[in-house]
């Protein structure tokens, strides 16, 4: 392993090769390597083609792992999102059933505005009662408005109350081009997304309630002995599709946010107003196969794993162990998986006291001169404040050596 150990005023910077072994084996910081064994041998020219030009208005490609856009095309261009609403909808009730607030058993009484509600339905009456685990199912896999509309008035009393906290959702997620007036999709000026913010939200579905996850992938669900197909054609066509949700109004056009995931690598790709229902799923397909084609996601780090051991002054240990608390993984061109490198960005002294978890640099990856994502570097122990001969020992050794420096 090499590894090259620059100091500057204010921090330590280490960088490191990345490896199919950096995994076993941290990053040290007890063997400097001088720049003169750093390897300078050219790296061969990436190869990738330029993305497809879809038939739609809007497109992107996100990497499931990091958020990274891997394609865009209009990705932040707002647009009427039509049934995409649905996803956020979806959101909402899982985050209330995850909170406690309500239970996927809990028996929903369906309002005379719920039933009436046009467009896409489940088919659910006036005057029943039905599961908020069914609503659900009805919402995703059927697209039923009078599912989203009973669901809404659940949650919040009243669609428009329901709207007000979807928008309060969308801002904590960063959906900057977003706004919601209802939670069916149904058209209306003030109702916007776009394809960024969609990836987005998908990501979040994926993520925070995987639990949920698996009834994006129901082909089919049956209400009133009425048994509706889910929309997304992907998920026969594909076996590596599981989701997520279909959208069409006669604004929107045809639009699809769909996830795959082949071995450790999850794409989530929007396609938003095509002419058809067979161009949104054609389409999509299209930019998946792009984006597994020639990118990889390649895990650099388990949780956990000792990346360097710093030393700590005024400590009752000398040393700490700093590391990361989750799983590092990024999603690359397939041409430069091997040629990642890895530096951490650290103060250029630590003091006592460290909690374990606490956050003391960085761990940034990079490709090249480009930087693809950092994480935080943390503390994997605690080291608690030494005593007073000790803390005025390490001053003393701190003053001279800085004196010296």
């Amino acid at each position: 392993m090499k590894a090259l150990f620059t100091s500057s005023f204010s921090r330590l910077v280490i960088s490191a090769s990345l490896c199919l072994g950096l995994l076993s084996s941290p990053v040290s910081a007890q063997q400097p390597t001088p720049d003169s064994q750093m390897s300078t041998d050219p790296q061969p020219e990436q190869l990738i083609p330029s993305p497809p030009d879809l038939a739609a208005s809007s497109w992107v490609l996100m990497d499931a792992s990091t958020g990274k856009l891997l394609v865009n095309h209009n990705g932040d261009q707002r647009l009427p999102p039509a049934s995409l609403t649905k996803m956020m909808t979806a959101y909402i009730v899982e985050q209330e059933i995850d909170r406690g607030s309500i239970d996927d058993t809990d028996m929903v009484s369906i309002s005379e505005n719920a039933w009436r509600t046009g467009g896409s339905r489940m088919f659910i009456q006036e005057g029943t009662q039905v599961s908020v685990q069914n609503l659900l199912r009805g919402v995703v896999v059927q697209s039923g408005n009078d599912a989203s509309v009973a669901l809404s008035e659940y949650v919040a009393g009243s669609e428009s109350a329901f709207a007000d906290l979807m928008n309060q959702q969308a801002q904590r997620m960063g959906m900057s081009n977003s706004h919601f007036m209802n939670p069916t999709g149904l058209p209306h000026d003030d109702h916007y997304s776009s394809a960024h913010d969609l990836a987005r939200l998908a990501r979040h579905i994926i993520r925070d309630f995987p639990d949920h996850y698996a009834v994006y992938s129901e082909k089919y669900f049956t209400w009133n002995d009425i048994r509706q197909p889910n929309r997304n054609r992907l998920l026969w066509r594909d076996p590596d599709v599981d989701g997520l949700k279909t959208g069409h109004t006669e604004a929107a056009g045809y639009c699809l946010v769909a996830s795959a995931k082949k071995q450790d690598t999850r794409l989530i790709a929007v396609v938003m107003g095509t002419d058809s229902d067979e161009a949104r799923a054609a389409e999509t397909q299209r930019l998946l196969n792009y984006g597994f084609r020639f990118f990889q996601t390649r895990k650099l780090y388990d949780a956990g794993s000792v990346l360097n051991e710093a030393r700590v002054w005024g400590g009752a240990s000398d040393t700490v162990r700093l590391g990361v608390q989750s799983d590092v993984s990024m999603t690359v061109p397939r041409s430069s998986a091997e040629n990642l490198t890895a530096r951490l960005n650290l103060p250029e002294t630590l003091h006592a006291p460290l909690q374990a978890g606490q956050q003391v640099g960085t761990l940034e990856i990079k490709s090249g001169d480009e930087v693809l994502g950092q994480e935080p570097l943390v503390a994997l122990e605690t080291v608690e404040e030494g005593g007073i001969f000790k803390r005025l020992w390490d001053s003393v050794v701190l003053f001279v050596t800085g004196f010296f420096n």
